[in-house]
């Protein structure tokens, strides 16, 4: 029975614990490193614009080498193989804005993108420190601006794998097989500044998560009835909307409208909570009566809702009469029944239009006595 938003995600989104065996840490790690980076239109546009943050960034830094390698003397002053590469990196850098972006941050290809920058990145780096001169060349600093870089984007997981792999560039290609203490200090420096990326990522996704989850939180207080939990007025009016939409292309659906009969009486004779616990019945054996696919909802005061699909063998008024009598079960001690009104939805009906039909096939079951069912045509 659809009671309301599904809740069965972890809101973290992270990996579940226990994953002891080798295959469990793989599983774990490739969760951490392509966790997904946007599953809202807000969240993509935030990604698309780090990109375009990116590549500005990344324009800027090869700027910067080309006018240190004419400006400085050195090992790369004017060195073409040092021009060429950074020439490249201005002219091919901006090629990533015309990635089919929006879509791509929604799936596996969004951490792919930024894994794959991140280590082109790293070569060009690495290949420019040993065109001017290997450690003694000021260019390996870029590598830092590339993790900071990291920081802003990246899962904890990323930070890690990417750092991971840009020191162990660092260390192969530049300071290897004659390591200096210059090489140590800087490689040391590289694992630390590493591990401080990564405890912001960190800090950057919990605080998302705890984000997300309070406006999963309220979306979800703002979409159920308070008392019984199951969906309110607007959740419900929504979920028609849809059906409406789904009747264009051939999918039948009806709406029943459920009012209580006697319910005043139960208020003023034993109390309000018993009034309560008896709406909180109702909600549960209106809910037992219908389809997991369902919705039965709560619209106001005593009177429920319920949107259904029409399938062969389940007749509108067939269900119309199960719900009558779930509410008599439910009712019985207390001598409460229902009147229940039918509109079956139809293509190009109105919403509104739809749950007047509902409303006026309600009362008229109302009016000639209560407990039965009313259908109203279209």
């Amino acid at each position: 029975m659809s009671h309301g938003p599904a809740q069965d995600r972890r809101a973290d989104g992270n990996p579940p614990r226990g994953r002891t065996s080798p295959r469990g840490v793989l599983a774990a790690l490739r969760d951490g490193l392509y966790r997904p980076l946007a599953g809202d239109d807000d969240r993509v546009a935030y990604w698309v614009h780090h990109v375009r943050i990116g590549v500005v960034v990344t324009e800027l830094a090869a700027l910067a080498v080309i006018g240190y390698a004419l400006l400085v003397d050195g090992p790369g002053h004017n060195h073409p193989g040092l021009l060429l590469l950074t020439g490249l990196t201005v002219v091919t850098a901006p090629t990533v804005l015309l990635l089919p972006l929006h879509a791509m941050i929604r799936d596996w290809r969004g951490p792919t993108l930024f894994y794959g920058w991140t280590l082109g990145t790293a070569v060009v780096v690495i290949t420019a420190t040993r065109l001017d001169g290997g450690a003694a060349s000021p260019l390996d600093a870029l590598l830092f601006l590339t993790l900071t870089f990291m920081a802003a984007a990246y899962s904890p997981v990323g930070v890690i794998a990417m750092g991971s792999a840009m020191t162990a560039g660092y260390l192969l290609f530049i300071e290897l097989p004659g390591l200096t203490t210059r090489g140590l200090f800087f490689v040391s420096v590289m694992s630390i500044f590493t591990i401080v990326c990564t405890m912001a990522s960190a800090n950057s996704w919990a605080a998302y998560d705890r984000q997300m989850l309070l406006i999963r939180t309220a979306e979800m207080l703002a979409s159920t009835d308070a008392l019984t939990g199951i969906p309110n007025r607007r959740l419900f009016l929504e979920r028609v909307a849809r059906a409406l939409d789904d009747a264009v292309r051939g999918r039948r659906s009806v709406v029943c409208l459920v009012d209580l009969d006697g319910f005043k009486a139960v208020n003023d004779a034993d109390g309000h909570a018993a009034g309560d616990a008896l709406l909180v019945a109702v909600g549960a054996s209106l809910g037992g009566a219908i389809r997991e696919t369902d919705t039965v909802a709560r619209i106001g005061g005593d009177e429920f809702a319920v949107l259904a699909d029409v399938v062969a063998g389940r007749s509108a008024p067939s269900l119309a009469e199960r719900l009558r009598e779930a509410v008599a079960l439910a009712g019985a001690r207390h001598g409460v029944t229902a009147s229940v009104g039918v509109a079956e939805i139809g293509p190009g009906d109105d919403l509104e239009d739809l749950m007047h039909r509902a409303d006026v096939a309600m009362y008229r079951a109302k009016s000639v006595g209560g407990d039965r069912v009313s259908v109203r045509e279209g």
